[in-house]
């Protein structure tokens, strides 16, 4: 290759505005109405504004979204796979209009940007399902949920989002760009990880890049919020432990603002656009492993469904449309007599080969276990580990739920004193009526006030543990949604266990010392849960304990044992 690849589309078309119109709207603004965006779409906005997704202006319009989804181009017929949106409440919306300008605010009021609107509709998720699913590239997930409205417009720029974490890896296309012809770099392949790298990965890239005659791009995907997300740090660690171990003169490492997304034909295309952005000819895909396997478990466990990644024609797509080589990474097997990584094709078929899941390295790590020296490097597990400590040393959440009167609260108290009892951590009940008294003061019982009391005892429930301490909360918490929210909220930190207090209704209603059953029963009470509100029975709990058949001992010692079990008592 002569040159370095040009920009998808022809230019980079960053969004910054010039210095004089940063000056005009920094006036404008002040009588202007603002959105405030999540941390994901402020990543997906820095994506706007850097020029990785060039050569868009801003969010795409009704007639731009459904030419992506039916025909994966945008009306001009420029190849596009994936829609760009600007997604809002229906509340939000409602103040939303075409010719309006609107400021777009990160959380702490941070103005990245403003947005004049072109189109304000709503979401209707299944039939873009459909019209994806007939142009025969499906999406992975919706784009938006039921009730949510799209806002499409051109975006300005006034700053890129605000980051504090690895200053010197963040380059924006441009930087990018400009450092690869310093070097004079030509032919770039870029590997975009979500995950740390390891001797399958490292062996690899080495040999495809030298294969090639290519330099390597080691791109992180750093979007995550620093604060809110266990590893990344540890990525971003772990990538840079591993660099020196690379050829110094042809690689690189730095970070990819984006958040990782739903797996599919559509997102691996539209990361090849932003490779090509980048300045980047080829795209490693694929190749992760570490941890997936637990983090399937994990989906499964919340009931969602595995992405579909599979598309016959994606290759030929991105080298077609988009120019950019796609290179698939392969089952790797260590071939012990060589000492070497191979793909499983090119692996002798009498040679003694050894592999490792993602499960099983995860077991490794939390179980305190030595990891193969053939598997990874020491100065990259050193960084892992620090992400993501054996269970013995990690906080973890027990999680009582169950109907009024099922013995929760009792139960609960007595784990806690057990627990204080054995000593190693320090231990914080959360009960219902103790966190209605203290964190929750405001609330009524709602079936939406009860939602909010349930998140924000599984958000100080995730500050315990991500400390390393011991949460026991027993609440009420009749709705799954809301208790995989919860799961999902502390998993990232540490160990969670759902515990069944499976008491029928019955049995409940008929230890009612306050006479709430009673009461609900004679309509005093509204959405009282058991009688006139659902409770939805915990699919896979880690444990179910009906108090008739066992005595709060035992039932504490049926916790202690699978806590013992999973490794997080020493």
């Amino acid at each position: 290759m002569d040159s370095l690849i040009t920009p998808y589309g022809g230019e980079l078309k960053p969004l910054i505005a010039t210095p004089e119109r940063i000056a005009e709207i920094k006036r404008e603004v002040l009588n202007m109405p603002s959105l405030d965006l999540s941390w994901k779409q402020i990543c997906e906005l820095e994506l706007l504004l850097n020029g990785a997704l060039s050569p868009l202006t801003g969010y795409m319009n009704q007639a731009e979204r459904h030419s992506v989804l039916s025909a994966m181009k945008l009306p001009d017929g420029l190849f596009w796979p994936r829609p760009v949106m600007l997604i809002v409440s229906e509340k939000a919306a409602q103040k939303l209009g075409p010719g309006i300008t609107v400021a777009l605010r990160d959380s702490e009021g941070v103005m990245p940007a403003i947005l004049h609107i072109s189109e304000v509709w709503p979401a209707d998720p299944q039939a873009e399902m459909a019209l994806a699913q007939a142009s025969g590239v499906p999406l992975a997930r919706v784009l938006a949920q039921p009730g949510e409205y799209y806002v499409g417009g051109r975006v300005e720029g006034v700053t890129l989002p605000p980051r504090h974490d690895f200053l010197n890896l963040r380059l924006t296309p441009s930087e990018m760009r400009e450092q690869f012809s310093r070097l004079g770099w030509r032919r770039v392949i870029a590997y975009q990880p979500s995950q740390a790298l390891h001797r399958p990965q490292y062996e690899f890239l080495l040999r495809t890049a030298l294969q090639q005659e290519a330099n390597l791009l080691i791109h992180a995907v750093a979007g995550a919020d620093p604060v809110m997300e266990s590893g990344h740090f540890a990525l971003v660690r772990a990538c840079q432990a591993l660099m020196p171990r690379l050829p110094a003169a042809t690689s690189m490492l730095a970070l990819n603002p984006m958040t990782p997304w739903s797996a599919g034909p559509r997102k691996t295309l539209l990361k090849a656009i932003m490779a090509r952005n980048y300045g980047c000819s080829e795209l490693v895909i694929g190749g992760e492993t570490v941890l997936e396997d637990l983090h399937q478990e994990a989906r499964q466990r919340r009931g969602e469904d595995t992405p579909n990644i599979a598309s016959d024609n994606v290759y030929a797509v991105a080298h077609d449309s988009l120019g950019v080589t796609l290179l698939p990474f392969p089952r790797m097997v260590y071939v012990e007599e060589r000492d070497e990584w191979l793909t499983q094709d090119e692996a002798p078929a009498e040679a003694r080969t050894e592999t490792m899941s993602g499960a099983e390295l995860t077991r490794r790590l939390m179980r305190d276990i030595k990891v193969p020296d053939w598997f990874s490097f020491p100065e990259v597990l050193d960084e892992m580990r620090k992400a993501y400590p054996p269970r013995k040393r990690q906080g973890y959440t027990v999680f009582f739920t169950g109907l009024s009167g099922s013995g929760k609260s009792t139960i609960a108290r007595a784990l806690t004193v057990r627990l204080m009892e054995m000593g190693g951590r320090r231990v914080s009940l959360l009960d219902g009526d103790i966190v209605r008294t203290h964190l929750s003061s405001e609330l009524g019982f709602s079936k939406a006030h009860r939602d909010i009391n349930i998140r924000r005892i599984g958000f100080v429930a995730s500050e315990i543990t991500k400390h390393g301490g011991t949460a026991i909360c027993a609440p009420i918490a009749p709705y799954r949604t809301t208790r995989r929210a919860v799961r999902s909220m502390i998993e990232a930190w540490g160990g969670f266990l759902e515990i069944h207090v499976s008491t029928s209704v019955e049995v409940c209603e008929s230890r009612d010392r306050k006479g709430l059953y009673a009461k609900a029963r004679a309509g005093l009470i509204p959405e009282f849960t058991g009688v006139s509100d659902p409770y939805e029975i915990p699919e896979n709990p880690e444990l179910a304990i009906d108090t008739t058949r066992y005595s709060v001992e035992e039932a504490v010692q049926m916790i202690v044992l699978k806590l013992e079990h999973e490794g997080y008592l020493r």
